[in-house]
């Protein structure tokens, strides 16, 4: 039986959604762009004054044309992620703009370098389904302008990394030329569209904002086929009202306020419910990642999700720890099983510090760790060959206690058990100098690094790749040559 935990009721989830609707009515959503409020009027909503008064009815047909679920493919074309039912992925948190310095122990900025060890480490690492664009290159973005940044993060990833990818793009002009990158790997815009590589996060503003590059992501990437996560963001009792069911509301309403533009867009295009909600710290004014409230509000999110049959997606695996340390690692776990045993599809997160603005590798092998145990965990206990659970094995060991001779035993103990890499310390003291976590970490990454092979991507794929580069730095008027990867 697969263990499984839920915090709200069925009941509960109809107030939600109920309520949802209402707001999609009252106040409203706000919209940003001319397309889009050309797009909904065309479907019988009423627009003004740039607020959006969308009916349930609409909405509803929308959510009908929504996938149940989908796949994104690595480079061989081999299914790698599924989102739907209850099947759990992890992939490293992205878009941090600082590094942990592994040997200062001090934030420093993000450059391309880090970008590239990340994905390295993240593509040696079974527990990481999918890559990320993790970190912010400010190396390049100090000569790039914004809107070629995220197009920049996601060439250096593709050229090192067979996975899929959760990536995004923060402005409107970038979104074609990384789609363009992706179709150039795969082959074509229709071979991308059958086996998408990517998923986009695609983020409203709390509360009930769709702006201009936000709402235009989102019709580009239905008509693309392209799938787009979206990542609706409240912040209970700053940007959302402080309880978490109402939290909870303002998020179902932003989310499905996406769905409605998505389906209108490109009816039938893969979407996923997902977010990054979290509450505000009264004393601190900021966004704890790591407190277990803001973990509640992603399993509640994700139930909502589930209950209209959706994908879901959620932002976890994080802490507002500065260092690699205990609470680093109490707070990253938790949330990592909570996500789990609440079956959201997409787990991001892995590897962030500093309530999401600093990024560890070395915390990521660490988080690893925690992921596998929670994929262990997950799996549940299972019964074996045979309907006995016990009485073959005495049968043949009498009161001896000699269960290591068993061949059962040695047949079976690697699927009973999972099995950790030496980052988690289980030997008996004496036989080396004990070490600490971070330092166990580091070599970890070290060996991963070392055995890392970066794929051998065809000459005309290059090609291609470094054209579009080229062609979106052109319009995007840069001089500058791009740093080397």
């Amino acid at each position: 039986m697969r263990p499984r935990i839920q915090l709200l009721s069925a009941e509960l989830i109809g107030r939600i959604l109920r309520e949802a609707f209402e707001l999609l009515m009252n106040p409203g959503v706000r919209v940003g762009s001319a397309p889009v409020v050309e797009l909904l009027r065309s479907a019988g909503v009423e627009v003004k004054d740039g607020v959006a008064y969308i009916p349930e009815p609409l909405v509803q047909r929308c959510l009908a044309s929504v996938p149940r679920d989908f796949y994104l493919y690595n480079r061989q074309g081999e299914k790698a992620v599924h989102y739907g039912g209850d099947d759990v992925h992890f992939d490293p948190g992205s878009c941090c703009v600082q590094m942990l310095d592994p040997d200062t122990l001090e934030a420093r900025p993000s450059e391309t370098r880090d970008l590239v060890r990340i994905v390295q480490v993240t593509e040696m690492l079974p527990q990481f389904a999918a890559q990320s664009t993790a970190v912010v290159c400010n190396d390049a973005c100090n000569d790039l302008p914004s809107a070629i940044g995220d197009l920049y993060r996601l060439f250096v990833v593709l050229q090192h990394s067979d996975k899929p990818v959760v990536t995004g793009s923060f402005s409107a002009a970038s979104l074609e030329g990384m789609i363009d990158l992706l179709a150039a790997d795969c082959g074509t815009r229709d071979k991308l569209r059958q086996q998408p590589r990517a998923v986009f996060d695609v983020c409203p503003s709390p509360p009930l904002n769709w702006s201009e590059f936000g709402s235009h992501n989102l019709l580009d990437l239905a008509r693309a086929g392209v799938p787009a996560e979206i990542v609706s963001m409240p912040l209970a009792g700053g940007t959302a009202p402080v309880t978490l069911a109402g939290s909870v509301t303002q998020h179902a309403a932003e989310v499905l306020a996406g769905i409605t533009l998505h389906q209108l867009a490109g009816p039938g295009s893969p979407i996923v419910w997902g977010g990054a909600p979290a509450i505000f710290d009264m004393r601190s004014g900021g966004a704890p990642m790591g407190a277990v409230e803001t973990a509640m509000l992603n399993m509640a999110c994700a139930e909502v999700g589930k209950h209209l049959g959706l994908p879901t997606h959620g932002y976890l695996v994080a802490t507002d720890s500065k260092f690699v340390d205990a609470q680093a690692g109490a707070e990253s776990a938790r949330s990592a099983m909570l996500g789990a045993l609440t079956g959201i599809n997409m787990i991001s997160g892995a590897g962030m510090l500093e309530s999401l603005a600093c990024h560890s590798v070395e915390k990521l092998v660490i988080d690893a760790e925690s992921i596998a145990s929670t994929q262990r965990l997950v799996r549940g206990i299972e019964v074996r060959d045979g309907a006995c659970l016990a009485t073959a094995m005495f049968a043949q060991t009498g009161l001896s206690g000699e269960f290591l001779k068993l061949k059962e035993t040695r047949a079976l103990f690697r699927q009973e058990q999972h099995l950790p890499s030496p980052v988690i310390d289980r030997r008996a003291r004496g036989l080396e100098p004990p070490t600490d976590v971070f330092t166990r970490a580091r070599a970890r990454v070290d060996e991963l690094v070392s055995a890392y092979q970066k794929p051998v991507l065809p000459e005309d794929v290059l090609r291609k790749f470094q054209a579009i580069v080229n062609r979106e730095a052109d319009r995007a008027r840069v001089t500058a040559a791009l740093p080397t990867t």
